[in-house]
């Protein structure tokens, strides 16, 4: 079976935590200063220098998971490394952002918190795109900036890397009108980061509330506490079939891997452990993409604070599962006006509009209770739910 990747940005967000806490094992800082950067920021949305401040300003960072067969350098892949991840060839997967969190930090620090967007939301693409996932914002950006490049005459890994930016700016723009909210940072990881990334913590632990066996994705299981890595985090946070709330599901299983990923990053069992400090930037190294001019030493002073417990998990509303679309197949349906009121209200803002939200939370005891894809009411108001890590998953 080749590997689809849908949830590795979860570990994406560990990685940046990882940059925020590495800044006091100074000995290794320098290796983090030539991380692969892209110029996809707006400058309207740059921060101001921080000029050696730790002062923490609010800020909205867009993390993402790639479906490429290229490093963060725009190098193809080693066919072993692709064996290894069951993944094909370098011709074989897509282009896609199979996974998208807007990772929220308040002014002056605190909880920070992270934003789910199902990957088959159904929204308007920046660019003049049209109506379609919003997986693929990223994929008509690049595609038109790699045919340009093309007739230029320009190759290999330079014209990997220009595409890449082009398409990351159309997903960042399109998560920005969507969600209201102004991205102030970039983060990627590619598809071997995952993998690498998990395996030099060690492993995650996570918990299934009953056992799974999923021939699509390769999940199989048994219920309780385990502890997964590399393929098998990989096939632990991609399955959707089989699950009682499919796609839903799934977010709720890369925010419960993320949490737990979290905290193995931030224990002293990583961090005191040169070997697994130095294989943990390694990866980060290899895999993950940040946007041009993010100032990763006074980042990790900022962000020296926060502690796995200091995030919180939310998923943006839905209205239905099962949209059909003209040409994209079924869809996740989503409404921008609700999905911004949810966010606003969810971050302790005015909401813009008098629109309300449902809770993603509430989706599937909807569809539940009626036996078919629920619908939300303009009346209701949000109270601003959120995901609860504290148990098992399904």
């Amino acid at each position: 079976m080749r590997w689809k990747p849908l949830a590795y940005s979860a570990l994406g967000l560990a990685s940046l935590l990882v940059l925020g806490v590495t800044g006091y094992a100074w000995s290794q800082v320098n290796r983090l200063q030539d991380l692969a950067t892209a110029d996809v920021i707006e400058p309207s949305a740059q921060l101001p220098s921080a000029n050696g401040s730790t002062y923490v300003p609010e800020q909205n960072i867009l993390l993402v998971g790639l479906d490429s067969r290229t490093d963060a350098q725009g190098n193809p892949l080693p066919q072993n490394v692709l064996d290894q991840l069951h993944a094909g060839d370098s011709g074989d997967g897509g282009d896609t952002t199979d996974t998208m969190i807007v990772l929220h930090v308040p002014a002056g620090g605190g909880e920070a918190t992270a934003i789910s967007i199902p990957r088959d939301s159904y929204v308007q693409i920046a660019g003049g795109y049209g109506k379609h996932k919003i997986n693929s914002a990223y994929t008509y950006g690049r595609q038109a900036e790699f045919t340009k490049l093309t007739g230029e005459g320009v190759t290999g890994a330079e014209r990997e890397k220009q595409a890449a930016a082009a398409g990351a700016r159309t997903a960042i723009q399109t998560v920005e009108e969507f969600t209201g909210l102004t991205i102030n940072h970039y983060a990627a990881i590619n598809l071997v980061g995952f993998y690498t990334l998990s395996l030099a913590v060690g492993g995650v632990p996570v918990c299934l509330k009953n056992p799974v066996h999923d021939s699509y994705s390769g999940a199989d299981f048994p219920a309780g506490e385990q502890t997964i890595s590399g393929t098998q985090a990989l096939e632990f946070v991609r399955q959707r079939h089989g699950l009682p709330n499919g796609d839903l599901d799934r977010i709720a299983r890369q925010q419960a891997f993320l949490a737990s990923a979290a905290k193995v990053v931030l224990g002293a069992g990583t961090l005191a452990n040169p070997v697994k400090l130095g294989n943990l930037i390694d990866a980060v190294r290899q895999a993950v993409t940040l946007d041009h001019g993010w100032d990763v030493l006074t980042f990790a002073q900022q962000m020296r604070g926060l502690s796995s417990d200091g995030l919180t998990f939310a998923t943006i509303p839905v209205q239905s599962l099962t949209l059909q679309t003209p040409y994209d197949g079924d869809a996740v349906k989503v409404d921008p006006d609700q999905v911004r009121a949810f966010v606003q209200h969810l971050l302790g803002k005015t909401p813009s509009s008098s629109s309300a939200a449902t809770p993603a939370s509430s989706v599937a005891a909807a569809a539940a209770q009626s036996g078919s894809p629920p619908t939300t009411s303009a009346s209701y108001v949000p109270s601003a739910e959120t995901t609860d890590l504290s148990g098992c998953v399904n």
